[in-house]
Protein backbone atom coordinates (compact mmCIF):
# COMPACT_ATOMS: atom_id res chain seq x y z
CA UNK A 1 0.00 0.00 0.00
CA UNK A 2 1.22 3.50 -0.64
CA UNK A 3 -0.25 4.84 2.18
CA UNK A 4 2.33 5.10 5.00
CA UNK A 5 -0.11 6.10 7.89
CA UNK A 6 -2.62 2.65 6.77
CA UNK A 7 0.76 0.65 6.35
CA UNK A 8 1.59 1.45 10.22
CA UNK A 9 -2.02 1.10 11.74
CA UNK A 10 -2.86 -2.47 9.73
CA UNK A 11 0.42 -4.08 8.45
CA UNK A 12 2.71 -2.73 11.88
CA UNK A 13 0.65 -4.92 14.54
CA UNK A 14 0.39 -7.74 12.09
CA UNK A 15 4.29 -8.32 12.40
CA UNK A 16 4.09 -7.79 15.76
CA UNK A 17 1.83 -10.70 15.81
CA UNK A 18 3.97 -12.89 13.77
CA UNK A 19 7.01 -11.64 15.53
CA UNK A 20 5.90 -12.53 18.47
CA UNK A 21 4.83 -15.78 17.99
CA UNK A 22 7.73 -16.94 15.48
CA UNK A 23 9.90 -15.41 19.45
CA UNK A 24 7.81 -17.00 21.54
CA UNK A 25 7.36 -20.60 20.17
CA UNK A 26 11.70 -20.77 20.67
CA UNK A 27 11.37 -19.78 24.31
CA UNK A 28 8.11 -22.39 24.64
CA UNK A 29 10.06 -25.42 22.98
CA UNK A 30 13.39 -24.66 24.68
CA UNK A 31 11.08 -25.23 27.79
CA UNK A 32 9.74 -28.36 26.84
CA UNK A 33 13.40 -29.22 26.46
CA UNK A 34 14.41 -28.65 30.01
CA UNK A 35 15.51 -25.13 29.66
CA UNK A 36 13.59 -22.70 31.18
CA UNK A 37 16.31 -19.47 31.06
CA UNK A 38 13.27 -17.92 28.08
CA UNK A 39 10.11 -18.93 30.39
CA UNK A 40 11.59 -17.30 33.79
CA UNK A 41 12.15 -14.21 31.35
CA UNK A 42 8.70 -13.57 30.24
CA UNK A 43 9.54 -14.83 26.28
CA UNK A 44 6.69 -17.25 26.41
CA UNK A 45 3.44 -15.00 25.47
CA UNK A 46 2.59 -13.31 22.14
CA UNK A 47 2.23 -9.50 24.20
CA UNK A 48 5.04 -8.22 21.93
CA UNK A 49 7.01 -5.82 24.55
CA UNK A 50 9.07 -8.94 25.81
CA UNK A 51 10.31 -9.73 21.94
CA UNK A 52 11.00 -6.34 20.76
CA UNK A 53 13.94 -5.49 19.37
CA UNK A 54 14.51 -1.56 19.22
CA UNK A 55 16.70 -1.78 15.48
CA UNK A 56 14.44 -4.90 14.27
CA UNK A 57 10.86 -4.60 15.37
CA UNK A 58 10.89 -0.33 15.84
CA UNK A 59 13.23 1.47 13.35
CA UNK A 60 13.74 -1.02 10.46
CA UNK A 61 9.84 -2.03 10.08
CA UNK A 62 8.38 1.33 10.85
CA UNK A 63 10.87 3.03 8.02
CA UNK A 64 10.07 0.45 5.80
CA UNK A 65 5.95 0.85 5.98
CA UNK A 66 6.76 4.82 5.70
CA UNK A 67 8.73 4.28 2.50
CA UNK A 68 7.11 1.68 1.14
CA UNK A 69 10.23 -0.49 0.76
CA UNK A 70 10.66 -4.24 1.13
CA UNK A 71 9.30 -5.09 4.78
CA UNK A 72 11.97 -6.50 7.28
CA UNK A 73 12.02 -6.97 10.44
CA UNK A 74 12.89 -9.53 13.42
CA UNK A 75 12.73 -9.57 17.34
CA UNK A 76 14.98 -9.73 20.02
CA UNK A 77 16.66 -13.24 20.07
CA UNK A 78 15.43 -15.75 22.68
CA UNK A 79 18.39 -16.90 25.40
CA UNK A 80 19.04 -20.43 25.49
CA UNK A 81 21.47 -22.02 27.60
CA UNK A 82 21.76 -25.25 25.98
CA UNK A 83 23.55 -27.23 29.11
CA UNK A 84 20.49 -27.36 30.33
CA UNK A 85 19.30 -29.83 27.60
CA UNK A 86 19.94 -33.64 27.76
CA UNK A 87 20.32 -33.91 24.18
CA UNK A 88 22.21 -30.07 23.33
CA UNK A 89 22.37 -31.29 19.95
CA UNK A 90 19.13 -32.33 18.61
CA UNK A 91 17.19 -29.88 21.18
CA UNK A 92 18.95 -26.52 19.95
CA UNK A 93 17.99 -27.92 16.40
CA UNK A 94 14.49 -27.98 17.35
CA UNK A 95 14.18 -24.68 19.60
CA UNK A 96 15.94 -22.99 16.37
CA UNK A 97 13.48 -24.86 13.73
CA UNK A 98 10.47 -23.95 16.02
CA UNK A 99 10.04 -19.90 15.01
CA UNK A 100 10.15 -20.66 11.36
CA UNK A 101 7.72 -23.83 11.30
CA UNK A 102 5.53 -21.47 14.20
CA UNK A 103 5.18 -18.76 10.88
CA UNK A 104 4.63 -21.71 8.43
CA UNK A 105 1.46 -22.88 10.85
CA UNK A 106 0.43 -19.44 10.79
CA UNK A 107 0.90 -19.10 6.98
CA UNK A 108 -1.55 -22.05 6.54
CA UNK A 109 -4.09 -20.31 9.32
CA UNK A 110 -4.15 -17.30 7.62
CA UNK A 111 -4.57 -19.16 4.12
CA UNK A 112 -7.09 -21.06 5.39
CA UNK A 113 -9.16 -17.97 7.19
CA UNK A 114 -8.79 -16.31 3.48
CA UNK A 115 -10.02 -19.61 1.86
CA UNK A 116 -13.27 -19.72 4.33
CA UNK A 117 -14.17 -15.78 3.66
CA UNK A 118 -14.08 -16.39 -0.28
CA UNK A 119 -16.32 -18.86 0.29
CA UNK A 120 -18.91 -17.19 2.49
CA UNK A 121 -18.67 -14.17 0.56
CA UNK A 122 -17.35 -14.62 -3.10
CA UNK A 123 -17.91 -11.60 -4.26
CA UNK A 124 -14.74 -10.01 -3.30
CA UNK A 125 -11.69 -9.62 -6.24
CA UNK A 126 -8.93 -10.53 -4.39
CA UNK A 127 -6.84 -9.90 -6.98
CA UNK A 128 -8.10 -6.16 -6.63
CA UNK A 129 -7.27 -5.92 -2.73
CA UNK A 130 -3.86 -4.01 -3.22
CA UNK A 131 -4.85 -1.22 -4.98
CA UNK A 132 -6.68 0.83 -2.47
CA UNK A 133 -10.00 0.72 -4.04
CA UNK A 134 -11.68 -1.75 -1.37
CA UNK A 135 -9.68 0.01 1.58
CA UNK A 136 -13.49 1.70 2.89
CA UNK A 137 -14.97 -2.20 2.87
CA UNK A 138 -13.94 -3.93 6.62
CA UNK A 139 -14.75 -7.28 4.95
CA UNK A 140 -12.07 -6.09 2.31
CA UNK A 141 -9.95 -5.37 4.59
CA UNK A 142 -9.94 -8.51 6.42
CA UNK A 143 -9.53 -10.12 3.42
CA UNK A 144 -5.88 -8.04 2.64
CA UNK A 145 -4.99 -8.57 6.42
CA UNK A 146 -5.31 -12.42 5.52
CA UNK A 147 -3.35 -12.55 2.65
CA UNK A 148 -0.85 -10.23 4.04
CA UNK A 149 -0.73 -12.63 6.87
CA UNK A 150 0.34 -15.46 4.79
CA UNK A 151 3.03 -13.58 3.11
CA UNK A 152 4.23 -11.88 5.65
CA UNK A 153 4.44 -15.27 7.87
CA UNK A 154 6.36 -17.15 4.44
CA UNK A 155 8.82 -14.46 4.16
CA UNK A 156 9.80 -14.76 7.50
CA UNK A 157 9.96 -18.36 7.80
CA UNK A 158 11.93 -18.98 4.54
CA UNK A 159 14.30 -16.15 5.56
CA UNK A 160 14.91 -17.65 9.04
CA UNK A 161 16.02 -21.02 7.69
CA UNK A 162 18.71 -19.48 5.31
CA UNK A 163 21.73 -21.59 6.67
CA UNK A 164 23.63 -18.61 7.54
CA UNK A 165 24.36 -16.92 11.69
CA UNK A 166 22.93 -15.69 13.38
CA UNK A 167 19.43 -16.88 11.60
CA UNK A 168 17.64 -19.86 12.74
CA UNK A 169 18.98 -22.10 9.58
CA UNK A 170 22.48 -21.86 11.02
CA UNK A 171 21.52 -23.79 14.47
CA UNK A 172 19.02 -25.76 11.89
CA UNK A 173 22.20 -26.83 9.75
CA UNK A 174 24.53 -27.32 12.56
CA UNK A 175 22.49 -29.86 14.48
CA UNK A 176 21.72 -31.58 11.31
CA UNK A 177 25.67 -31.96 9.94
CA UNK A 178 27.78 -35.15 11.24
CA UNK A 179 29.80 -34.45 14.84
CA UNK A 180 32.85 -34.88 12.48
CA UNK A 181 31.88 -31.48 10.03
CA UNK A 182 30.74 -29.39 13.45
CA UNK A 183 34.09 -27.63 14.07
CA UNK A 184 34.84 -26.37 10.28
CA UNK A 185 31.05 -25.41 10.43
CA UNK A 186 31.67 -23.22 13.40
CA UNK A 187 34.75 -21.82 11.71
CA UNK A 188 33.05 -20.91 8.91
CA UNK A 189 29.88 -19.51 10.52
CA UNK A 190 31.89 -16.82 11.91
CA UNK A 191 31.76 -14.83 8.31
CA UNK A 192 27.88 -16.11 8.14
CA UNK A 193 26.99 -12.32 8.84
CA UNK A 194 29.05 -10.96 6.03
CA UNK A 195 27.40 -13.34 3.77
CA UNK A 196 23.99 -12.54 5.15
CA UNK A 197 24.84 -8.78 4.42
CA UNK A 198 26.25 -9.92 0.91
CA UNK A 199 22.80 -11.42 0.02
CA UNK A 200 21.08 -7.75 1.13
CA UNK A 201 23.66 -5.66 -0.92
CA UNK A 202 23.63 -7.45 -3.79
CA UNK A 203 20.34 -8.36 -4.41
CA UNK A 204 20.70 -11.96 -4.33
CA UNK A 205 18.35 -12.42 -1.63
CA UNK A 206 15.09 -12.58 -3.86
CA UNK A 207 16.58 -15.89 -5.72
CA UNK A 208 17.24 -17.33 -1.70
CA UNK A 209 13.72 -16.27 -1.15
CA UNK A 210 11.87 -17.90 -4.00
CA UNK A 211 10.23 -20.68 -2.18
CA UNK A 212 8.02 -17.47 -0.59
CA UNK A 213 6.31 -16.76 -4.08
CA UNK A 214 5.96 -20.46 -4.77
CA UNK A 215 4.27 -21.67 -1.62
CA UNK A 216 2.19 -18.64 -1.40
CA UNK A 217 1.10 -19.42 -4.74
CA UNK A 218 0.12 -22.63 -3.26
CA UNK A 219 -1.86 -21.29 -0.44
CA UNK A 220 -3.58 -18.34 -2.32
CA UNK A 221 -6.73 -18.46 -3.47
Amino acid sequence: MDNPIFNIVIFYPLLLFCLSFHEAAHAWTADKFGDDTAKLLGRITLNPLPHMDLIGTVFLPLMSLVTGAALIGWGKPVPVNPYHFKDPRWSSLWVAAAGPISNLILAVLFALSLHGLLRALPYVDIDHLQDGKLMADAISLLFLICKMGVILNLALAFFNLIPFFPLDGGTVLRGLLPPSMVPGYDQFARYSPFLLLFLFISGLLRYVLIPVTLAAQFLLP
